[in-house]
């Protein structure tokens, strides 16, 4: 019989997870450990089958995605087919297709263009200072646009269309400085705020309690930083061969145009509904489908369906909603919380050492943000066992809870874990390796900075993290 023609044989990545999925195949044949029901079991081997796949970029994310629902299924960790379409249900999901609109809008009627150009003339047309006046604009832009996705989404159109026009090439240290800083700490600026998205107000919730001043007061400081420490590692790590010069074509000095004023309401109106969601208690994905509407309706939006349904990230879209039915069936199965608990078990050695015992808390907190892609249903499982384990170890609950949510949300292993990470991926600049290095950068600065600066300036500002 002859070989295989060279191009219908398997490469590497082929061989990978060809042994991968045998991996998985073989492990389902175990017992699930003491305590993990099946569903529980199945569940995480799909989970940890998920995080090689993005982390490894073995498959096309949107591929990985559907595999993902597929082994669900198949592998009988969802009871049913509805079950395993789960995260397709989700308002995040409609969040996403309307911001994306907005960003599609942003670069069609000229707006990405003029904003790049204000970021580069204000910078003095130099990298280093295009980065640094880029993150010091997270905080005063996270007060008019509170969520993170939707600024990271747009300011990507936004800088990639200012990369194209100053000849900054795909990948260029630059470009991957700035990408990482969207990517995995622009988020950061919205949590320091109690409005600032879905983060600040799940933890709060399940917190209870914390009003604005007060949850700004605890957690300005720690957030913003570790916002300072990993910019000041993305410089290092990008910047630092040289300040490289950078010029835009001129272009004749025009007033906004008609589609650039609409689009300015439109997402000034949702803006302005995503801070005021308080007062009207809409889901941010309604003011964000509000301006999918508006932006599409004829005669008043900016784009037609055509450029709606040919600019759309469908490979997001798949990717977000399997991570979203990982991160439910995760719950629901119990699997996440038996491996917390299981991660604990050291505790009650640790319950005379306070202190310890807080950094164990922190520690156990890793793998489940790795395992658990939303940030959502992370807290939702490690705020409430955080607490009960720091009231039987002699820890302030409070401290706890703000702990493991400081550690959580600084950190990125893989686009999946965040709707905006993953438009800001989706550019090319960035590699899942690079992505998921960084990832365990910020483990260790927030680790760092959470057990020292944080704890400290807790004591000044009146929480003690002991009982």
């Amino acid at each position: 019989m002859s070989a295989l023609p060279e191009s219908i044989r398997p490469g590497p990545a082929g061989w990978v997870y060809a042994a991968l999925f045998a991996a998985l195949f073989l492990f389902l044949f175990l017992p699930p450990p003491p305590g993990l029901s099946v569903q529980g079991y199945r569940t995480l081997l799909v989970c940890a089958t998920a995080v090689v796949l993005w982390t490894r970029e073995i498959l096309p994310p949107g591929l990985t995605g559907g595999l993902v629902i597929l082994l669900l299924i198949l592998t009988g960790a969802s009871s049913s087919v509805n079950e395993a379409l789960v995260g397709f249900s989700q308002p995040v999901i409609y969040f996403l297709i309307g911001v994306f609109t907005i960003a599609i809008a942003v670069e069609r009627v000229g707006l990405a263009e003029r904003i790049g150009r204000y970021f580069l003339r204000y910078s003095g047309g130099k990298s280093r200072s295009l980065f640094w006046f880029m993150v010091l604009s997270f905080p005063p832009m996270a007060l008019i646009m509170p969520s993170s996705n939707s600024r990271s989404i747009i300011l990507a159109e936004v800088f990639d269309r200012t990369f194209s026009l100053a000849g900054v090439e795909k990948g260029a240290p630059l470009a991957r400085a700035i990408m990482m800083a969207l990517h995995s700490l622009n988020r950061l600026a919205s949590s320091a705020l109690l409005t600032g998205g879905m983060t600040s107000i799940v933890a709060a919730n399940l917190i209870g309690g914390l009003g604005w001043t007060r949850w700004f007061l605890l957690l300005g400081v720690p957030y913003y930083l570790t916002l300072c420490i990993g910019s000041l590692g993305l410089h290092l790590k990008y910047l630092r061969g040289g300040d490289r010069r950078l010029t835009l074509p001129p272009q004749e000095k025009k007033p906004l145009n008609g589609g650039e004023i609409r689009t300015s309401l439109i997402i000034l109106m949702a803006s302005l509904l995503w801070l005021s969601d308080a007062v009207h208690g809409l889901h941010p994905a309604v003011p964000a489908m509000m301006a999918w509407t508006l932006l599409l309706l004829p005669g008043i939006g900016v784009l037609k369906w055509g450029d709606f349904e040919s600019r759309f990230s469908w490979a997001t879209f798949f990717l977000l909603g399997a991570s979203l039915s990982l991160g439910w069936t995760l719950a629901h199965t119990g699997a996440a919380k038996w491996l917390a608990l299981s991660l604990l078990h050291l505790a009650p050695a640790l319950a005379g050492r306070p202190y310890f015992l807080f950094a164990a808390i922190l520690i156990v907190s890793v793998p489940i943000r790795i395992l658990v892609p939303n940030i959502t249903g992370y807290l939702a499982i490690t705020i409430p066992i955080s607490i009960e384990i720091g009231q039987g170890g002699g820890l302030n609950p409070l401290a706890c809870a703000l702990g493991v949510l400081l550690m959580g949300d600084s950190i990125l292993f893989y686009p999946a874990q965040s709707p905006g990470s993953l438009a800001v991926y989706e550019r090319g600049h960035l590699t899942a390796g690079e992505i998921f290095r960084f990832g365990l950068f910020m483990t260790g600065v927030s680790f760092v900075t959470t057990l020292t600066t944080t704890l400290l300036w807790w004591r000044i500002a009146g929480l003690d993290w002991l009982q």
